[in-house]
């Protein structure tokens, strides 16, 4: 992914997460801040999973996407860790 510097990753990861949530409604702990890290580790989980297939993201649109996908798949670890603990 292009090189977006810190506020670049917050903004990505704000959106990624948000729409990560839509996608995936449900009762999580968190708030704004649990979103916002949430977006961020998708965005860094998809850049890596890209980049060890050799796939290219390239453009705002490609890196959304991907890091939206990013998150919802953090999203579905966390909940199985959750749902794993509270058993």
């Amino acid at each position: 992914m292009a090189d977006l510097g810190f506020w670049g990753w917050i903004l990505i990861g704000a959106v990624a997460g948000v729409i990560g949530k839509l996608i995936m409604p449900g009762k999580d702990p968190g708030g704004c801040i649990v979103t916002i890290l949430l977006g961020i580790a998708g965005a860094l989980l998809a850049g890596f999973v890209a980049q060890a297939l050799g796939l290219a993201v390239r453009g705002w649109f490609a890196t959304y996407l991907a890091a939206i996908a990013g998150a919802v798949v953090i999203l579905v670890i966390y909940r199985l860790i959750i749902r794993n603990r509270r058993v």
